[in-house]
């Protein structure tokens, strides 16, 4: 093949010989091993001794590339059936990518010079030229191989010579083996068959390959049959034929992406509206569904991974984002007939939409809120009389909430939290229940009755717990286990109840009476309960002084025991001596005239305890107090457990015992306030469990508060126990029921004093957040005092305001000069 080398060869003097191997290789004809290695020679003698050898050989190759992609195209538009077309195109496109892949190779030296990177000497380039020759072989057979393997038959060939003549050559690959890949995509000569195959034949016919693909998937939508891998074969060659290094996918983004996604969003713009109209709703949803799995399957076949979500989202606006006010409609409908399964489709879809499941959240949040309280208002003639039966009520509405959740929604974190905030509605509504709490301290020094409604809620919780922590029928009926079950089951309601304090004082008040009365169920449980409280984040100084009421009673047991050895009436008393900060208030005491029995014990304790603790001083809480008398009449002889008023009362009989007594004279004998003396005598006359009465009166009234000062009592003396119709001669009452441990002045107080410790409460988190904040705007400083308050309680604008006026008075902050929306706290 070498002409004489008299003088320098030149590109014309080599062209002709290496055009035929570049004709081969583009046809993917046979090319032998030794016509491979010269046009590697070849190459490189002309860029070495031709100035202009390396751009006559690039216009040459282009001109010859060119006209072979015409021929291509010829025999591509010879075709007029679609599918011919796309056949033909792929195949000649694979053919031709296949070559872009190993053609460049034996232009490595072209790549050099074109680039600039090699050096003009030519000592330095003789002394390359073996390297280059037997190198270039060597490298280009190893990636030819791995290259041209799933190209045509003819490629194959090359690749097998190529690999032959490598073989011959091993010796000097070492001295290119640390060069860049010949084949790397980069390369100038590939880019030239890229961007001529783009100019020469896809520009011209890229319209007719996109229609006609999109035929064929629009073909595949409607359930007809073809050959799946002309689309992909289209789809490949749209990304192999970007030579941009930076943006590899910009033409088929451009063309083959934009096609199809315009495409699928004409076909289901059609399709949805028929399928809505023809079907309805509830059909329409199942359509959707199973079209977005479809086309989420077929997008993984016929695009590029990148175009998955663009097609996800494409697909998700024509087919639910179009239609949404028409599914949002059906929402409600769905909710209130409990369609779960409908609901989760329609959850499925709708969260693909941004924003698209608020509006099912609010109509979650309607629903339960409106099914909550009209279920609540439906009880009420029972839950009214019976805490049992209320707190049980709200735990059934939660858990037919939570179901509907967790089975439509999948417990989705936003639909839980619309549960919660919508149960937090119906836990806290007044319908049915009213606490009445006076608005301000002010309010009621100035007497005017002002007050603002609660939830009795807290309350409720507080007189059920009782119910299980006490001896009663009620938790005698229940195992351990599931009086715990119970106890959780509050915990679970006091979550939503936004007055925690006012459950926090009922709870203490009832541990007091059972603590007092030694009436407690089970005392370990007890103290789990206290240590519940803690868990579930109620305020430290709550659950404390409920712990220290324990400690004291276990105190009040180790004295007992020491008294009783010192007195020979041990079996007489039982003495519990109690801290009174975390007992009770002062203002609870009442003054009494004891029966001697009981006033001879009172200088023998106080004796006993003055010699254990020099400095104390105790104060007797008789309204505390209780004990057990022998009722003896003409029936039989009776043990009644009574209140330490009721004591004083009976006695007032013990020298008289068939006397009348006018209400006056009981007031002188008792010393009693009037609203306790009216309260004790009700309990003798009319109380609920007894068919006989411990004491008649005349004349008949209904209501204590009609007693009068003439009004006269006497001890009945046929009063009796009766059991199945039948009077007993012996047996025992107890007549304390729940007037024990309160007074008619505390009851009136207790709400007074849980506004009292609120409006301390805010007083305290304000001073403590302006103390860290130092400066703060007014709404920051409403939200942070929220939040710190918000597990005792939710506190009003109104009451913020007044205590944010109170502390700049007191000069515990001042607003600042120029913003009066913004607080300074004052050292």
């Amino acid at each position: 093949m070498h002409p004489p080398a008299a003088r320098s060869p030149t590109f014309e003097d080599k062209w002709p010989y290496m055009r035929p191997v570049v004709l081969s290789l583009l046809k993917q004809e046979r090319v032998t091993p030794s016509e491979w290695q010269e046009l590697f020679y070849a190459v490189h003698l002309v860029c070495l001794w031709d100035d202009k050898g390396a751009m006559k050989i690039s216009e040459s190759l282009q001109q010859d590339i060119v006209a072979y992609i015409k021929q291509a195209q010829c025999r591509v538009l010879a075709q007029r059936e679609e599918q011919a077309l796309l056949k033909a195109y792929i195949v000649e496109w694979r053919k031709f990518f296949t070559q872009s892949n190993y053609l460049p190779l034996p232009f490595t030296k072209l790549e050099n010079c074109l680039k600039g990177k090699e050096s003009s000497s030519s000592s330095s380039s003789s002394s390359s030229v073996a390297a280059s020759s037997g190198g270039g072989a060597s490298s280009s057979s190893s990636t030819l191989t791995a290259n041209s393997a799933g190209g045509a038959g003819s490629s194959h060939n090359a690749s097998a010579s190529a690999s032959g003549t490598s073989a011959g050559s091993s010796g000097s690959s070492s001295s290119v083996s640390s060069k860049k890949p010949i084949h790397a995509e980069d390369s100038i000569v590939r880019k030239l068959m890229l961007d001529s195959w783009n100019q020469s034949i896809f520009m011209n016919i890229k319209h007719r390959l996109q229609e006609s693909a999109m035929k064929l998937v629009h073909a595949e939508r409607n359930g007809e049959a073809f050959d799946s891998q002309l689309v992909i074969g289209v789809r490949e060659s749209y990304v192999n034929l970007c030579s941009n290094a930076e943006d590899k996918l910009k033409i088929y983004r451009e063309n083959f992406e934009a096609a199809y996604l315009q495409a699928t969003s004409a076909f289901y713009r059609l399709k949805a509206s028929e399928q809505l109209q023809a079907n309805g709703v509830k059909s329409f949803m199942e359509y959707a569904d199973a079209k977005l799995r479809e086309e989420e399957a077929r997008g993984e076949r016929y695009l590029e991974p990148g175009s998955i979500t663009a097609l996800g989202q494409c697909c998700v606006t024509v087919l639910i984002g179009d239609h949404l006010p028409t599914l949002l409609a059906e929402c409600a409908p769905l909710i209130e007939a409990r369609e779960t399964v409908r609901l989760q489709l329609m959850f499925r879809l709708l969260d693909r939409v941004a924003g698209g499941v608020d509006p099912m959240l609010r109509d979650l949040e309607t629903h339960i809120v409106q099914a909550g309280l009209a279920d609540m208002v439906a009880a009420a003639d029972i839950i009214t009389q019976d805490s049992e039966k209320y707190v049980e009520r709200l735990l059934k509405l939660f858990r037919r909430f939570s179901d509907l959740v967790k089975e439509a929604f999948n417990d989705d974190p936003r639909f839980l939290t619309a549960r919660d905030k919508a149960f937090k509605t119906v836990v806290n509504d007044i319908t049915l229940f009213k606490l009445e709490l006076p608005t301000s301290n002010t309010a009621l020094a100035r007497g005017i009755k002002t007050s603002t409604p609660e939830s009795k809620c807290p309350e409720l919780l507080a007189n059920y717990c009782d119910m299980l922590l006490r001896r009663t029928p009620f938790s005698k009926r229940l195992t351990t286990e599931e009086i715990e079950s119970r106890l959780k089951d509050v915990l679970l309601v006091l979550k939503y109840v936004s007055n925690k304090d006012v459950f926090m004082r009922y709870h203490k008040a009832h541990l007091t009476r059972r603590l007092i009365l030694d009436s407690s169920a089970d005392s370990e449980k007890e103290e789990d309960m206290v240590e519940w409280l803690r868990e579930v984040g109620m305020p430290a100084d709550y659950v404390n002084k409920l712990a220290r009421m324990f400690q004291d009673i276990k105190v009040s047991e180790d004295l007992n025991t020491q008294f009783r050895s010192q007195t020979t009436r041990h079996d007489a008393i039982n003495i519990k001596i109690l801290n009174a900060g975390a007992w009770a208030r002062g203002s609870e005491r009442v003054s009494v005239s004891l029966p001697l029995e009981l006033e001879d014990y009172i200088p023998e304790v106080e004796e006993f305890y003055k010699k254990k603790h020099s400095g104390r001083k105790l104060q007797w809480y008789h309204h505390m107090s209780n004990g057990t008398i022998t009722f003896a009449n003409n029936t039989g002889r009776f043990d009644l457990d009574v209140t330490t008023f009721q004591m004083a009362v009976l006695f007032a009989w013990n020298q008289r015992p068939n006397e009348k007594v006018s209400y006056e004279n009981l007031r002188l004998a008792t010393e009693l306030p009037d609203p306790e003396l009216r309260r004790t005598l009700w309990s003798l006359v009319a109380f609920p469990k007894l068919k006989r009465q411990l004491l008649v009166y005349e004349p008949a009234i209904s209501n204590p508060k009609d007693f009068s000062e003439n009004t006269l009592f006497w001890v009945n003396q046929e009063f009796a126990i009766i059991k199945n119709g039948k009077p007993q001669r012996r047996g025992k009452v107890n007549l304390v029921g729940r007037l024990q441990l309160s007074t008619e002045r505390s009851q009136q107080e207790d709400n007074q004093s849980i506004v009292q410790l609120r409006i301390l409460r805010t007083q305290e988190a304000i001073i403590k957040i302006m103390k860290m904040r130092k400066r703060l705007s007014n709404a920051a400083l409403q939200a942070e005092l929220v939040d710190i308050l918000k597990n005792m309680f939710l506190p009003s604008k109104k009451m913020i305001k007044e205590q944010l006026e109170w502390l700049i008075e007191h000069k515990y902050m001042r607003r600042d000069d120029d913003d009066i929306n913004t607080f300074i706290y004052m050292a």
